[in-house]
C-alpha cells in the first residue's frame, strides 16, 4: 500500500473512533470478557483490548468475569486490575456455570450505558469495534453481532468448524427465523437496556446462550444488524464433542419450544419497583451441626444481596459455633420442623422470611433473584428450584435423577431442575421459599400438626385464604442435597406420598391434581398383570383357553413393556451402571409412591412423625 492508501486507511479508522465518540456521547462503554482457564494469556488480552480503546479515546471498564478457572487465571486477573485499577474490574466466581451465566454476571457488575460481549481468549480481533457502531448508528440498531458471513469479514477457521456452522446456522433460520447470518460469534455490541431486559428472561447457560439472547431481545422488540469481524484460528477450535453437539441442539429445540410454542419470551413479567430494598430473614431449621449446615451459610456469606439476617433453630445450642457471617441461635428443643420455622418467623426482624433446609445451599444470587418480586403487593410467596449438588455421591446423585425424570416428577420437574418457565404455583416445599413476613404472622405460621406437608397447609393459607400468588422463579436457585436410593430416597418419597393422597381428601383446594393419581394406576395395572400371570398354569389347564390367555397377556403386558422402554429411554446416561441404577429408581419410586398414595387416601388421620433416620444419619458432630 502506498502512502496515499495508507493515510486514507488512517483517516477511515480515526473517522470511525470519531462516529463511536458521537454515539456513546461520554457514556461509558462495558467491555464483558467470560474468562475460563486463560492464565498464560488473560493479561496481555486486557492489555490489547485497553490499547485499542485508548486509541480510539472511547470511556470503557473492563469486566473480566472467571468462570470458575483451576489454574491461575484469578491471580492474573488481580493483577491486571492491580495495574488499572479504575479500568479493570474482575469478578471471580467458584464455580464453573457456563458462558451464559458469566456474561449476566458481567452484567450486573458492569456501569456502562452501552455493553461489548467479548470472549476473553480474544480470538476475534477489538480493533473492528468502530465499524459496530457504525452499523449502530445506521441502522439504528440496539444490537450489533458480528457475523462471519459478513462480506468484509476476515476469517481462518478449519473446514469441520466451517461445516458445523453452516449445519447450526441453517437450523437456526430454520427454526428460529433471526434475521442475522451469524449468532454465535463471540462479539456483540448492545444497548444496555435491551440487554438487560433479555438476559432476565434468559434461561440457556452454556452452549446455545447466544442464541437466546438474540432470539429474546427480537421478540422484545430490539432491532439487530451485522458488523464484520477479523476471527483468527486457534486452538479452541478442535474436534468437537458428541456431547457439546447434543446440548447445543437440545438447548436450540427449547429455544424453539419456548419462542414458537410457549410464547415465553413474550409474557414478560416486570415486577414494580421496589421502594427500598427490603430486610430478608433467613431461617434454617436443623437437628444440629453438621457439614451440611456449614456449607449452607458458607454460601450465604457470598451472597450478592447483603441485607439479611441468618436465624439457625438446632435442638440445642451449638457451642464453639463460629460461621463465616452472623448467626442468631435459637435452641427449640426436638421439636417438629414447623415449629422451629414458627420460632424463626417470630424472631424475624426482616420484611421477608426466606426458609432454606439445613442440607441445602443457595447460589450466590439467591437472594437478590428473590426480593425483585416483592415490589408487587399480589405476590405472597416466591419459590425456586432445588436442583443436585455437582459433589453429591453415585447413590445421591442417581437419587436426583430420578427425581428429575418426568415419570417420577411429571409436571412438578421445574422443582428440581433449574431453568424452566416462570410461572404461578399453588404449593411449594420450604426447602426454598420466601414469604411475606407479615402475610406469615396473620395465619399463625406452620401447621403444627402435620409433617410432611406443613408446606403445602401453608401455600393453602397464603393462595386460597389470603388471595395472595406465589411466583415460581427458574433462577432463584439452591442447591439441595438428594437421600440415597434406594432406601433412604423411597422412605422419603413414601411420606411425600402417603401426605399427598391423605391431602388430596381432606385439603383437595391445593391437592387435587390427576398428576398425583399417575402413581396410584400405575401400582394397580402392575398388581393386575401379576395377578393374570399367577392365574396362566389355570387357564392354560382349561381345554380350549390357552389362546385366550396367551393373547390376553400379550395386549395387557403391551403397556408395561412400553412403559419399561419409554422410562429406560428418559432415564439415558452414558454411564451404563448410572443409567440401570437411574432406570430401577425411576420404576421403583413409581411403584413406592403409588402405593403410599393409596395409604394415605384410605387413611382417617396422618401420623406425626418428627424427622426420618435417613436425615438424623446425616448429621454429624463437626469440630
Amino acid at each position: 500500500m502506498n502512502m496515499t492508501g495508507l493515510d486514507a486507511a488512517a483517516s477511515e479508522v480515526a473517522t470511525a473512533w470519531t462516529n463511536a465518540r458521537k454515539v456513546l456521547k461520554g457514556d461509558l462503554l462495558s467491555v464483558i470478557m467470560p474468562v475460563y482457564h486463560l492464565a498464560d494469556t488473560i493479561e496481555s488480552n486486557l492489555d490489547s483490548v485497553a490499547a485499542c480503546l485508548d486509541a480510539g479515546g472511547i470511556p470503557y471498564e473492563l469486566v473480566p468475569v472467571d468462570d470458575g478457572s483451576a489454574d491461575e487465571t484469578a491471580a492474573a486477573l488481580r493483577r491486571a486490575a492491580a495495574k488499572r485499577p479504575n479500568v479493570v474490574r474482575p469478578v471471580l466466581l467458584d464455580v464453573n456455570a457456563g458462558k451464559g451465566n458469566a456474561l449476566k454476571v458481567g452484567f450486573r457488575a458492569s456501569r456502562g450505558g452501552y455493553v461489548l460481549l467479548l470472549d476473553g481468549d480474544l480470538d476475534i480481533a477489538p480493533r473492528m469495534l468502530p465499524k459496530f457502531f457504525d452499523s449502530l448508528v445506521r441502522n439504528g440498531s440496539d444490537i450489533v453481532v458480528g457475523s462471519k458471513r459478513h462480506p468484509e469479514s476476515s476469517v481462518q477457521y478449519p473446514w469441520h468448524r466451517r461445516l458445523a456452522s453452516m449445519v447450526y446456522f441453517g437450523l437456526v433460520r430454520l427454526f428460529i427465523g433471526l434475521p442475522v447470518t451469524d449468532t454465535q460469534t463471540g462479539m456483540k455490541l448492545f444497548r444496555r437496556r435491551p440487554l438487560g431486559e433479555a438476559l432476565d428472561r434468559m434461561l440457556v447457560k452454556a452452549y446455545a446462550f447466544d442464541l437466546e439472547l438474540l432470539a429474546v431481545a427480537r421478540e422484545r422488540g430490539a432491532k439487530i444488524s451485522e458488523a464484520p469481524v477479523v476471527i483468527r484460528f486457534g486452538a479452541k477450535f478442535g474436534a468437537l464433542k458428541i456431547r457439546t453437539v447434543r446440548e447445543m441442539v437440545h438447548d436450540t429445540l427449547a429455544i424453539f419450544y419456548r419462542l414458537r410454542l410457549l410464547h415465553y419470551y413474550a409474557k414478560v413479567e416486570v415486577p414494580p419497583p421496589l421502594a427500598e430494598p427490603p430486610f430478608v430473614s433467613v431461617v434454617i431449621a436443623c437437628p444440629g451441626r453438621s457439614w451440611m449446615l456449614d456449607e449452607c451459610l458458607a454460601a450465604l456469606a457470598q451472597q450478592t444481596y447483603r441485607a439479611f439476617e441468618v436465624i439457625v433453630l438446632p435442638d440445642a445450642e451449638i457451642a464453639g459455633f463460629a460461621p463465616p457471617l452472623a448467626v442468631s441461635q435459637i435452641p427449640t428443643g426436638k421439636v417438629r420442623p414447623a415449629e422451629k420455622r414458627n420460632a424463626g418467623i417470630a424472631a424475624a426482624k426482616g420484611d421477608i422470611v426466606a426458609f432454606i433446609d439445613d442440607d441445602a445451599y443457595p447460589e450466590a444470587h439467591w437472594l437478590e433473584n428473590a426480593v425483585k418480586y416483592f415490589g408487587d403487593p399480589e405476590i405472597g410467596g416466591v419459590g425456586g428450584p432445588g436442583v443436585t449438588p455437582p459433589g453429591d455421591g453415585f447413590l445421591a446423585w442417581a437419587g436426583g435423577r430420578v427425581y428429575e425424570n418426568v415419570f417420577v416428577s411429571g409436571a412438578y420437574r421445574y422443582r428440581y431442575v433449574g431453568g424452566r418457565v416462570l410461572r404461578d404455583v399453588d404449593d411449594y416445599p420450604s426447602c426454598n421459599l420466601f414469604v411475606r413476613t407479615a402475610l406469615l404472622r396473620s395465619f399463625g405460621g406452620y401447621r403444627t400438626d402435620f409433617w410432611p406437608g406443613e408446606d403445602t397447609l401453608l401455600c393453602r393459607s397464603i393462595v386460597c385464604d389470603a388471595k395472595k400468588r406465589i411466583v415460581y422463579d427458574p433462577w432463584t436457585l439452591v442447591y439441595h442435597h438428594r437421600r440415597r436410593l434406594f432406601g433412604p430416597h423411597l422412605r422419603q418419597l413414601g411420606r411425600y406420598g402417603f401426605h399427598r393422597g391423605y391431602f388430596v381428601k381432606r385439603f383437595p383446594e391445593n391437592s387435587f391434581h390427576l398428576a398425583y393419581f399417575v402413581p396410584t394406576l400405575f401400582a394397580l395395572y402392575t398388581v393386575l398383570l401379576g395377578l393374570v400371570w399367577a392365574s396362566v398354569p389355570f387357564w392354560t389347564a382349561t381345554k380350549g383357553a390357552w389362546m385366550t390367555a396367551v393373547l390376553g397377556l400379550w395386549f395387557l403386558s403391551l403397556p408395561m413393556a412400553l412403559y419399561a422402554v419409554v422410562t429406560l429411554l428418559s432415564a439415558f446416561s452414558p454411564n451404563l451402571l448410572m443409567w440401570g441404577v437411574t432406570w430401577l429408581g425411576v420404576v421403583a419410586s413409581h411403584l413406592w409412591y403409588g402405593v403410599r398414595f393409596v395409604q394415605g387416601l384410605c387413611a382417617r388421620r396422618a401420623p406425626c412423625e418428627y424427622i426420618g433416620r435417613d436425615h438424623a444419619a446425616a448429621v454429624r458432630t463437626v469440630g
